[in-house]
């Protein structure tokens, strides 16, 4: 299983970003995937999920209307488009496959002026 997150930077409040998880070595399309992120000396947290059989969405108090998490499942990639972004945003972000207990490298966001 691999699990390679881009698309991360550094981003203006009320900017947009727009993040990839690029995934392999498992049938992404039978998978559930997830989005998580870790800021600096805090737990990592759950920020949004997608089911595989009908593209269910779920997604943390924090993120709604803000967020929207995708899958592309024959590019294999799980997407999530981050808009309105906050400096409470700022995190490095994880895609993560439902029981599979291995983590990306993570990408970077910062939200600063």
């Amino acid at each position: 299983v691999q699990l390679v997150e881009s698309g991360g930077g550094l981003v203006q409040p009320g900017g947009s970003l727009r993040l990839s998880c690029a995934t392999s070595g498992f049938p992404f399309v039978n998978y559930a995937m997830t989005w998580y992120r870790q800021a600096p000396g805090k737990e990592r947290e759950r920020v949004a999920t997608i089911t595989n059989a009908d593209d269910v969405t779920w997604y943390a108090d924090f993120v709604k209307g803000r967020f929207k998490i995708s899958r592309d499942n024959a590019q294999n990639t799980l997407y999530l488009q981050m808009n309105s972004l906050k400096p409470e945003d700022t995190a490095v972000y994880y895609c993560k496959r439902t029981n599979y207990p291995g983590w990306g490298q993570g990408t970077q966001v910062t939200v600063s002026s």
